[in-house]
């Protein structure tokens, strides 16, 4: 059993949204408070914990298959606590020397994190706003383990729904993609509207709004256009989280409340 790290800059006297999602997965790199706070949230959307677990398996596959295509870069805007089965676990798994940039702007995020990759000269983290590509792109620790001439894995999962419209979050794809060369990928996830159960949507009303960052859920039309112009991997497309395997389609399970739309593409 592991410990979540504590010294300067780490508050365990407040609860963390990266922290609790680690709690949601499984994790331990979680105090008392986040778990507190994370229980909470079950309580009112038991779905939570099963969607998020079934949200990074999402990412596991995705990564795992763009390594395999040769990709050795991975840009995780949004990334929350690198633990967990991450990006760089996962990549590293594949191509033992694979660089991963984490970017995240929760501030209780960085300490966690400096903590759990130290040693790891090809991984690193910084504090960033994915609403501020230029700063993402052009920061040192990027531009030191990132080549823009060779192909980037951009990952947006589950993060474009804390982007409201007045964000322009198309725009913000498209920005990132335009800096990535040919044969670069796009791995994205995002809540929707598409089939939520009705009771949980009239309680994601009530509740949302009183959120830290509130989710903006999509409907599935405006959740593809972020791959307008890209190559899907199809099969399976964009697909429920749950089903998301390259060549093929798994069965959804039954009882799905809450649907994560998702889908991997290549810049041509």
């Amino acid at each position: 059993m592991t410990t979540p790290p504590t010294g300067p800059g780490i508050d365990a006297q407040r609860p963390s949204p990266a922290r609790m999602y680690d709690y949601f997965l499984g994790g331990e790199q979680n105090f008392a408070v986040d778990r507190a706070a994370a229980d909470r949230v079950i309580a009112v959307t038991p779905h939570t914990k099963d969607t998020a677990v079934a949200n990074r398996q999402f990412l596991i596959e995705a990564v795992r298959y763009v390594a395999r295509q040769g990709v050795t870069q991975f840009l995780d805007l949004g990334s929350g606590l690198p633990t967990q089965q991450n990006v760089h676990q996962v990549a590293q798994s594949v191509h033992p020397h694979a660089h991963t940039v984490y970017v995240d702007n929760d501030p209780a995020v960085l300490p966690h994190a400096q903590a759990l990759i130290v040693g790891d000269p090809n991984t690193t983290y910084i504090e960033a706003d994915i609403r501020d590509p230029v700063k993402i792109l052009t920061h040192p620790e990027t531009t030191r383990l990132i080549d823009f001439t060779q192909p980037v894995a951009l990952l947006m999962v589950a993060i474009l729904h804390f982007i409201g419209d007045q964000d322009d979050p198309r725009g913000l794809v498209d920005r990132f993609l335009r800096d990535l060369p040919s044969g670069s990928y796009l791995i994205l996830s995002h809540v929707t509207t598409d089939g939520i159960d009705p009771t949980l949507w009239e309680t994601v009303q009530a509740t949302n709004p009183s959120l830290a960052v509130p989710l903006t859920f999509r409907p599935g039309d405006e959740i593809r256009k972020y791959f307008d112009g890209l190559e899907l991997v199809d099969p399976p497309g964009i697909v429920d989280c749950r089903q998301w395997q390259p060549g093929e389609l798994k069965p959804l399970p039954g009882d799905v409340k809450l649907r994560i739309w998702a889908g991997v593409a290549r810049k041509p």
